[in-house]
């Protein structure tokens, strides 16, 4: 049986494009949902097998929501994905780029190809999602209007692509995590992920973090973010080389669990190596 996907967004999206990179376009089935909240609630009810969040772009930052569902859910991270990210510009049949005024898009997107629109004096418009963008434009088919989005959307659609790559910067890579109930066995190379929270004391967050560094561990993320149901204590993400099956990383945890006020295993999953999608 084909695994089922859940991701945020319609069909045509960037998610979906992650998934099928994945997976492979024939050896899987995509589930739409309109938020991260209704993906979480849709693996939590078991409606999908797994679902694909995105959680950070390397030009934008940190996706909103997405660690604090994180918190929320226990769930297991069962693999990285990175994408690299290509935004088109797109608009109905007989449109030239000199007839737009208006393009819309997710504001990450529209963030993420500010100086094209700028240099084409066009203004941006704000839009729940990329590909629904396209879509509604589609049904609208409003003069003047363009969208960004991929080029799988403008296919789905039947818009007309304007301009490819408009993105602002070749470094456009959006990072996902595969989420699952399970735990995922060791890749050839792995990162782990966790939560944790440091006790109100002098040097809490060196003792914690001193613990990588004397197993000779390579932190690849440090992220404070503000816990919810505490007001000014914040929790750090952490992803680190290597498996909790790995005795040198056993033995780290073990005494993060001693240090920490608060720790939380989001999973120990098959990575991608920066290097070998051009990072």
């Amino acid at each position: 049986m084909q695994p089922v996907v859940a991701f945020q967004g319609i069909h045509g999206a960037n998610s979906e494009n992650a998934i099928f990179q994945h997976f492979g376009a024939d050896n899987v089935t995509t589930y739409p949902c309109s938020d991260l909240d209704t993906l979480f609630q849709a693996i939590h009810e078991d409606t999908v097998t797994s679902a694909l969040l995105p959680v950070e772009n390397a030009f934008a930052g940190a996706v909103r929501g997405a660690y604090e569902l994180l918190m929320d859910y226990d769930l297991r991270i069962q693999a990285e994905v990175i994408l690299h990210v290509h935004h088109a510009l797109m608009s109905l049949d007989g449109t030239k780029l000199e007839d737009l005024t208006t393009v819309r898009s997710h504001p990450q997107a529209l963030a993420q190809c500010d100086r094209f629109l700028q240099r084409h004096k066009l203004t941006p418009v704000s839009w729940y999602d990329t590909a629904g963008a396209a879509k509604d434009l589609s049904t609208e088919r409003t003069e003047g209007v363009g969208a960004i989005a991929t080029t799988r959307a403008a296919e789905i659609y039947g818009l007309t692509v304007l301009e490819e790559e408009i993105e602002d910067v070749t470094f456009n890579f959006t990072r996902f995590f595969l989420l699952g109930h399970t735990d995922p066995e060791p890749g050839e190379y792995n990162k782990t992920s966790l939560v944790f929270a440091t006790r109100n004391l002098p040097s809490a967050l060196y003792d914690c973090l001193g613990l990588f560094a004397e197993y000779n561990i390579n932190l690849t993320k440090i992220e404070s973010r503000p816990r919810r149901n505490r007001p000014w204590e914040p929790v750090f993400h952490v992803d680190f080389e290597g498996h909790w099956k790995e005795s040198h990383v056993q033995s780290a945890l073990t005494g993060l669990l001693q240090r920490a006020s608060f720790v939380k295993m989001l999973g120990s999953y098959p990575a991608v190596k920066t290097n070998s999608v051009g990072i």
